[in-house]
């Protein structure tokens, strides 16, 4: 027996993966192609989450929603992008539920088909302009489909690589997937800066459709790779040892409403940090500071690129110190950096906006979203751990995420309102949203000191951690 990077690896090149009654061999390349294929529909879900990021604070206002303000066609626009966290759950127990009967690599092409088919149709759905009211409808429409299959996707990666990792090394795996967002992101980002580069005003031509439609060829990759994975090994342990029905919703809250209550609350500085860095922040330096498009999409390659390095570092400290321990330090971190990377972004100044974002984004933000890779997935039983981390994400989404660029922006608009004269109306308004980001980071602070460190626990066990 011999160890290497993938762990403890055989004469025959197998790998001993999962905790206790789950452990089960694999080959090195099985593990390397579940981590492929869970980060390419990571990938899929962020670059669709990224590009209607983009678009929503640079050019669905005036494209979808129409109206005498700017600010209010901003307003509108982060609206339809709320709509999409706000079924996040219903997708979340939907899909979780089924991942939890049929099995994880199922339900993972099943929503990597419909985010996929939801983010290529965005695309090809004419404008305002073309034919009123329906064009805002179909976007509202098309972005509750992308969110229905987020809202299982990114927890069934997780859960996924969770139960195939070998056993001491389950942080650093189950975080791989998750560089699929700094892909997906920097992919979106990219784009946008080739759209924007020469071109003084996109929302005049086809060309913003284009990105959209790239959708299509990173689903057709999603789907052939998810096709050929096997599934999780931990999972065929549960259906032969837990042949009893599968918990409802209302018995998974009953019993577990404590664990997924914690699991709401770890994620509040993570998910409001992400939106609040990649959409709030991004439109405010554009729409509030008066920066070009292209240095709101290159600040975010750049967090996305550092963000590539301290997912898997995250997670391999996880491994080593504990997941609370990481977490809590990350979270503290986003706390302390609030202020001054928010007095960054107000200077208007590009290459301090980038090094702020970087650092709020790229380091605090990612390191606790690639710390709680694993930690989640240990968090809960056997019996509904798809659906309990489902749950637990998107519901802690919508009241972190989703809400966050709507509120941040009625924020800047109010604040503008002091001095509608200004050289830059509503700059003041880094302050409060700073605040805010510090609130966020204080409850998942306080959250960690309720949740018992979850590390290597026995996958197939069906309590929760808590």
């Amino acid at each position: 027996m011999r160890h290497a990077a993938f762990g403890a690896i055989g004469a025959d090149g197998r790998i001993m993966a999962g905790a206790g009654t789950a452990r089960v061999t694999l080959t090195v390349s099985e593990l390397r192609r579940a981590a492929w294929t869970c980060s390419l529909g990571s990938a899929l879900e962020y670059y669709d989450f990224a590009l209607y990021s983009l678009a929503s604070a640079l050019i669905f206002g005036p494209l979808f929603f129409p109206s005498a303000t700017p600010v209010t066609s901003l307003i509108a626009s982060f609206a339809t992008y709320f709509v999409g966290f706000a079924v996040r759950p219903v997708g979340g127990i939907i899909f979780g539920r089924l991942g939890d009967h049929i099995g994880r690599k199922k339900v993972l092409l099943m929503t990597v088909t419909l985010m996929g088919l939801a983010s290529t149709g965005i695309g090809l759905i004419p404008t305002y302009q073309t034919i009123g009211i329906w064009a805002p409808v179909l976007l509202v429409t098309a972005r509750m489909l992308q969110g229905l299959g987020a809202g299982a996707e990114q927890a069934g990666a997780a859960v996924m690589m969770t139960e195939y990792a070998p056993l001491g090394q389950r942080g650093f795996y189950a975080s791989l997937p998750f560089l699929g967002i700094q892909i997906g992101t920097i992919i979106a980002a990219l784009v946008y800066c080739a759209l924007l580069f020469g071109v003084t005003d996109i929302t005049h031509s086809w060309i913003w459709r284009l990105p959209f439609l790239v959708s299509a060829v990173i689903l057709v990759v999603a789907l052939y790779m998810r096709l050929k994975l096997k599934e999780s090994p931990t999972f065929e342990t549960i259906q032969r040892k837990v042949v009893e029905e599968r918990e409802s919703l209302t018995t998974l809250i009953r019993g577990s409403w404590r664990t997924i209550l914690a699991g709401i609350g770890v994620r509040m500085a993570e998910n409001g940090g992400s939106s609040i860095y990649q959409v709030l922040a991004i439109s405010y330096l554009v729409n509030t500071m008066g920066l070009p498009g292209l240095w709101g999409t290159t600040s975010l390659i750049t967090a996305a690129v550092i963000g590539g390095f301290t997912v898997p570092i995250a997670g391999r400290l996880s491994d080593r110190f504990g997941r609370i321990k990481v977490y809590r330090t990350c979270a503290i971190l986003q706390a302390v950096t609030a202020l001054p990377v928010w007095y960054a972004f107000s200077t208007g100044r590009p290459f301090a906006a980038v090094i702020a974002l970087s650092i709020a984004l790229g380091v605090t933000t990612w390191g606790m979203f690639g710390t709680q890779a694993a930690m989640l997935p240990e968090m809960f039983g056997a019996r509904h751990r798809y659906m309990a981390v489902s749950l637990s994400r998107e519901v802690s989404a919508v009241i972190a995420g989703g809400l966050t660029p709507l509120v941040g922006s009625c924020i800047i608009r109010w604040v503008a309102t002091f001095s509608p004269s200004a050289a830059h109306p509503g700059q003041m308004s880094w302050l409060p949203i700073a605040a805010y980001v510090i609130f966020l980071a204080l409850i998942t602070i306080g959250t960690t000191f309720f949740i018992p460190e979850c590390r290597n626990r026995d996958l197939v066990e069906q309590h929760d951690i808590i």
